[in-house]
């Protein structure tokens, strides 16, 4: 299982928000790019990067700061946030991003979705993310009556890489993984799945490594790591076993 550190960028700062909430932000760094090298230096084998200001204005808006992040590390990145078309796609792969994550598009432009998928095969991640079970999109500000299950249904089977499933109200809010949702959603189809959210100790790592034959490859860790309740180190030691 990958343990991979989650840069969130607001206004050009490294951030984390309390279950999506825009109102509830927090900055942990001035600088995203070293922050990535501290990941990468303390291990980190891929980092999972979010335009908050680009999720919500539909369009990127941080893209300086990912840029350089890029130059600054060697590891593989993944984005998301604002992505909802081919030549925003295109100029983050050509940039040096090894995978964009689409969330809103996979609900709001179906077809965009799916050519991206075909165009792009093995280089487009699905992000859900969940409030009380239904998906919601938009910077997590407009909710749905999608349940993760079906969207996921929906495009499994189209060439994405991956599935990132988050569940808002746990996120930045070291609760506990949701667990069962994760489970039950890894289940259903037959790429990997990245579990999102609620990350608050060692304790998640290894209730994640007892599902991981289920089809959970991987999760985003955020507010834990900044917080300093878990190592990074010690949760890559945990999830080698």
């Amino acid at each position: 299982m990958i343990i991979i550190p989650a840069i969130d960028l607001k206004e050009g700062k490294c951030v984390r928000l309390s279950q999506g909430d825009f109102g509830q932000t927090t900055v942990y760094a001035d600088d995203p790019a070293q922050m990535a090298r501290s990941w990468q230096e303390q291990g980190a084998e891929r980092i999972h990067v979010v335009d908050l200001d680009g999720s919500l204005a539909g369009s990127p808006r941080n893209r300086e700061s990912i840029q350089a992040i890029i130059r600054e590390i060697d590891v593989p990145v993944q984005v998301g946030g604002g992505i909802r078309n081919m030549e925003c796609i295109e100029t983050y792969l050509n940039m040096g991003v090894r995978w964009v994550i689409l969330g809103t598009a996979a609900l709001k432009d179906e077809i965009f979705f799916r050519d991206a998928c075909h165009v792009y095969a093995n280089r487009i991640i699905l992000g859900i993310d969940t409030r009380d079970g239904r998906v919601a999109v938009q910077g997590w500000t407009e909710e749905t009556s999608v349940s993760p299950e079906e969207l996921a249904g929906r495009y499994y089977n189209e060439g994405i890489a991956a599935i990132i499933y988050t569940d808002i109200k746990k996120d930045g809010m070291r609760t506990g993984v949701n667990i069962g949702v994760t489970e039950a959603l890894a289940r259903t189809v037959s790429i990997p799945v990245i579990a999102s959210g609620g990350v608050a100790g060692l304790r998640d790592i290894k209730r994640l490594m007892d599902i991981e034959e289920s089809g959970v490859a991987g999760v985003i860790i955020g507010k834990a790591l900044y917080a300093g309740a878990l190592s990074l180190a010690d949760a890559i030691k945990a999830a080698a076993r």
